[in-house]
């Protein structure tokens, strides 16, 4: 898929991997090597702090590169005007169940597909274009982008955790000088990851309330919820999103097969 070319988009993913870089040099280098090196639990925090980075970029990257549910384009061009005129009258009666025509792609689109003005297309479930990923969260990725906040969530508070609990262990071998830089470095993780922590930590939520409550933030923000819509159980909502089968698998960034898409397979025709 083609990566859109925003350049708030590319500063943030540079941010985003700097940030993570940093946090994985201060954790390794500046907290558990000068104090735990000779401890078991050094290497099983090494190892376990560094699983949860990689599932977090691993996330973050399938976030970023999967297709979020680009609408195709026709391969005809036809003349909507007479249909956008009909949608204008439609549009206080409008469901989020109705297609509807796209006045940027010229063509229709499915139910709840909405059109992103830094992608340029029209995304399935669109719920809105983030920045961190460069990308727009719509049906096909959004279990990335989930993922991608719940292991940030889990990395800075175990980065947090581990930065606290050793501020005052001993440093054999160190000079005064290496013992205020290595606090100062954990000064610094601390303020970056407390920030990205509440920042995420609310992205995380609205991305939880929207799966349970079977709506999107663009919905939320134009007050076109359908309310019509027949009611579906948590798991249900939360298997459109992640997948079938194993709930293991809801917790790792892959695509399972046998994820529901709501419009999986359809194609658009356009008729003169």
């Amino acid at each position: 898929m083609g990566i859109p070319k925003d350049p708030c988009g590319f500063v943030c993913f540079m941010v985003t991997y700097s940030a993570i870089l940093y946090a994985d040099y201060c954790i390794i280098i500046e907290v558990l090597l000068p104090t735990l090196i000779d401890s078991l639990w050094g290497t099983f925090h090494v190892v376990a702090f560094n699983i949860f980075i990689f599932l977090m970029v691993l996330s973050h990257i399938k976030a970023s590169f999967t297709d979020p549910g680009k609408v195709p384009l026709p391969k005809i061009a036809v003349d909507f005007s007479e249909a956008r005129r009909g949608s204008r009258k439609k549009k206080k009666g409008k469901t989020n169940d109705e297609w509807t025509v796209c006045k940027y792609c010229e063509m229709f689109r499915p139910p709840r597909a909405h059109h992103c003005r830094v992608c340029k297309r029209c995304i399935r479930k669109m719920d809105h274009h983030c920045p961190w990923i460069n990308n727009c969260v719509g049906e096909r990725n959004q279990k990335y982008f989930i993922l991608f906040l719940f292991y940030t969530v889990l990395s800075t508070v175990y980065a947090v955790s581990l930065g606290v609990g050793t501020w005052s262990y001993k440093t054999n071998g160190f000079t005064r000088t290496q013992i205020e830089s290595r606090r100062l470095h954990i000064i610094v993780m601390f303020v970056v990851c407390v920030f990205f922590l509440l920042y995420v930590i609310w992205i995380l939520y609205e991305q939880i309330y929207s799966v349970f409550h079977d709506t999107t933030m663009v919905e939320q923000v134009q007050n076109t919820e359908d309310m019509s819509r027949s009611p579906k159980s948590k798991v249900a909502l939360l298997t459109e999103v992640f997948g079938a089968g194993s709930y293991i698998k809801w917790l790792l960034p892959w695509n399972t097969s046998n994820t529901i898409h709501s419009h999986e397979g359809y194609e658009i025709v356009q008729t003169v």
